[in-house]
This record gives structure tokens, C-alpha cells and sequence, in this order.
């Protein structure tokens, strides 16, 4: 997938880019697979606003995606290479055999008329699912189970990959994107491959609007509150934050704070991730 330049008619579209979608082949979504997205504007039940900058956007429709791949033995073709505007990797369209229509993420070299399969047999291909004890070490893999029949809930998104660096035990050794090596469990299924739409990374928004139209609303910096507002509010002129720290607008250390506190996956977590790739 290549990235496009707008021609700049206008101020916003002058450091605008977009995507060219020639990899996308089929413009509809399949009807059977989508279910209606219910948008909470960042409020819970009670009308509170629990996450702040959420609200608008366009109207959207959730594809339902398959992570699991529970479907074993059993073969399925690419139908169409689809967009979804709710997250950043590109779907594809499986037709099994047994009739059955479902969608997965994308894989890259991924096209339409390949045949991919899931279960312990499976090849070494692009969007074949397997346990990881069944994937060569060394093998980019996405969509990686945490818990075994739980579902693909890592490396997901557009031109992610991890790698297999050892197995031992019970465990595979894996080094996420972020860089950081993570024990899983072998029994768990991973998809071979790298996830597509690798220029993700390369578009530039160009206007606040286009933002808007992804559901996002503006964000104020705590310098330009009062100091009731904000905790960096306030003063004569510009400020500089202080002594005690980046805040949140309720007082808590933020900007490089470390929040983790699931000690119980520790454990799991061989080396942290680097710095470099944050």
C-alpha cells in the first residue's frame, strides 16, 4: 500500500495524507458479519464522562472479527481484502467450504484466492493459524493467543509482528513489537505472518477535522487552565510545571509514572521493553 499527497487547495489539505487503498477489492461489508456500534460518548450509565476527549465522529459499523480460528481442518478462501474503520489493519474475507463466511485480520502478501487454514497441521503460510509449539522459531507470527481458546488479543494492529525466539517447557519465548520478550504459553495459536498496511504509520491527519471524524474531541492543555481547572494552571504568563512533576488534572503523577500493577502476570515477562521503540 502506497501513500497518497493531496494537491494543497486549502490550508488543511497542505501536509494531508491518505491512503490509496489499491489492496482494498471489495468497497461493501459483508452484511452477515456487521453489528451495530453502540457509542457511549466516553459516559458510563450514570451520564458521567469516564474518559474524556471521546464524542462525534462518523457513524460506524463493527465487523465481527474471528480470533479465535477454532475452525480446525477446515479450508477457506480469500474473498475480498476490506477497510475497517475501527481499527488500523485491513480484514479479509473468508469463504470456508462448509459455506460459512468470516472475517480475520489481514495479513501482508495476503490475496485474494489464497487458501488459508487453521489447526495443528497446518503449513507455514501467511493466515494459517497454529499452536505455537507447532511454529518454527524464528517465525514473524501475529495474533497471539494470552490464554489458550481465549482468542488472538496480541499484535493486531496495522504492520505489527512478533517473533518466536525459544521454546522451553511449557513456554515459547516471544519478542513483541514494542521489544519486549514475553513468556506465552505453547498450546496457544498464533498466525504466521506480519500484519498488513504497513504505511499506517506514514499518514498525516493535516486537519483538526479529520480528527473529529474519528470520534475524537480536542484536547486543552493544562498550562492554558486556571489553576482551579488544572494543576498546571495558572500564573502570569508561561509557566513552567515545577518541581513536583507532571500532573493529571486531579493531582496525579503522570508523564512517565509507572501505573502497572498486575503483579500476577510478572512472571511472565522475561525482558522489558525498550526504550527506543516506544
Amino acid at each position: 500500500m502506497a501513500v497518497k499527497k493531496y494537491k494543497p487547495i486549502t490550508p488543511g489539505m497542505r501536509d494531508m495524507t491518505g491512503y490509496t487503498f489499491e489492496e482494498i477489492t471489495k468497497s461493501t461489508p459483508e452484511r452477515s458479519l456487521l453489528v451495530i456500534k453502540k457509542r457511549s460518548g466516553g459516559r458510563n450509565s450514570y451520564g458521567r464522562v469516564t474518559v474524556r476527549h471521546r464524542g462525534g465522529g462518523a457513524r460506524r459499523y463493527i465487523r465481527v472479527v474471528d480470533f479465535k480460528r477454532e475452525k480446525h481442518g477446515i479450508p477457506a478462501k480469500v474473498a475480498a481484502i476490506e477497510y475497517d474503520p475501527n481499527r488500523t489493519a485491513r480484514l479479509a474475507l473468508l469463504h470456508y467450504v462448509d459455506g460459512e463466511k468470516r472475517y480475520i485480520v489481514s495479513p501482508l502478501d495476503l490475496k485474494v484466492g489464497d487458501t488459508v487454514v487453521s489447526g495443528p497441521n497446518a503449513e507455514i503460510r501467511p493466515g494459517n493459524s497454529l499452536p505455537i509449539s507447532n511454529i518454527p522459531v524464528g517465525t514473524m507470527i501475529h495474533n497471539i493467543e494470552m490464554k489458550p481458546g481465549k482468542g488472538g488479543q496480541l499484535v493486531r494492529s496495522a504492520g505489527g509482528a512478533a517473533q518466536l525466539l525459544a521454546k522451553e517447557g511449557d513456554f515459547a519465548q516471544i519478542r513483541m513489537p514494542s521489544g519486549e520478550v514475553r513468556l506465552i504459553f505453547q498450546i496457544c495459536y498464533a498466525t504466521i505472518g506480519q500484519v498488513g498496511n504497513l504505511d499506517h504509520g506514514n499518514i498525516k491527519l493535516g486537519k483538526a477535522g479529520r480528527k473529529r471524524h474519528l470520534g475524537i474531541r480536542p484536547t486543552v492543555r493544562g498550562t492554558a487552565m486556571s489553576p482551579r481547572d488544572h494543576p498546571h494552571g495558572g500564573g502570569e504568563g508561561r509557566q513552567p510545571i515545577g518541581l513536583a512533576g507532571p500532573k493529571s488534572p486531579w493531582g496525579k503523577p503522570t508523564l512517565g509514572k509507572k501505573t502497572r500493577l498486575n503483579k500476577k502476570t510478572d512472571q511472565y515477562i522475561v525482558r522489558r521493553r525498550s526504550k527506543t521503540n516506544r
